[in-house]
């Protein structure tokens, strides 16, 4: 099995070798990263700007390749051949932080995950659950390593079983293996986001605003991604990119939107 590991925390992030250690037991491992912190990039692209890509040691002193762009073009780079590198797999991640509900819209471990679905292989999102700011931990205080080996068995059964166009994002507690419960199949939930404007000045005395600021809260409901992590159980959810909202479709056609043209009527 060929595996493009990746993530959004960057080429240096103890999530990313601990999620190496582990695949390598099953598969042979492409390793491409940002060579930054690339955390909410989503499915940004690098438009227009050249990318640099290099051999850089990794957290554990492993070599792997370094890009200048985002989760995504890492992903891109590989599909079109730069490394002769045929993925059946993309696996994003350990993120240090959770990508739970309405998160998976603004990450890029998701979204680098989704690219697979694009260059046409099932693709694994892994998340760690801690608490914001997210990468102000020890990496001691971080067990990545229940995570990462849950995922090399997940992945030996997604890399053939996981329906075409789908993902799967996965979630696990903070926890070491004998604090887990257990793991289990979920939906996304909703989040509750409380951030507030403040505004602030900068040693220049440019004003500045802080919009992120405090920790989101989400909607009870059992079933969900949330629930599992607060169950204290890994959260795997299948997502697909099938966004269209087929019944909305109806409702537009009673729109008469030809009418909306020039010379169709008035406003």
């Amino acid at each position: 099995m060929r595996i493009i590991l990746t993530n959004d925390d960057g080429i240096g992030a103890a999530g990313l070798a601990a999620a190496r250690q582990a695949l390598e037991e099953v598969g042979d491992v492409l390793t491409v990263a940002p060579d930054r912190n690339r955390s909410g990039v989503g499915r940004g692209i690098s438009f227009g700007s050249p990318l640099h890509v290099e051999e850089r040691k990794m957290y554990d002193g492993t070599l792997g390749y370094a890009c200048s762009g985002t989760p995504v073009d890492c992903v891109r780079l590989v599909a079109l051949g730069l490394m002769d590198f045929e993925p059946d797999i993309v696996v994003a991640g350990i993120n240090h932080g959770e990508n739970l509900g309405d998160d998976i819209t603004y990450s890029g471990t998701v979204a680098a995950a989704f690219e697979g679905i694009v260059v046409g292989v099932p693709g694994i999102a892994l998340s760690l659950s801690v608490e914001r700011p997210w990468h102000h931990h020890e990496e001691e205080d971080l067990h990545f390593g229940p995570l990462a080996s849950f995922a090399a068995r997940l992945v030996k059964v997604a890399a053939s079983g996981l329906p075409p166009g789908r993902i799967l994002s996965v979630n696990a507690p903070n926890l070491p293996e004998g604090d887990l419960r257990g793991a289990r199949a979920t939906k996304l939930g909703r989040r509750r986001y409380t951030d507030e404007l403040v505004e602030a000045k900068d040693e220049e005395g440019q004003v500045t605003y802080d919009i992120y600021n405090r920790p989101p809260a989400y909607h009870e409901e059992e079933g969900t991604d949330f629930s599992a992590i607060e169950n204290r159980e890994i959260s795997v959810t299948p997502v697909h990119l099938r966004l269209t909202d087929e019944a909305g479709i109806e409702e537009l056609e009673s729109w008469e939107m030809g009418s909306f043209l020039p010379g169709n009527g008035s406003l």
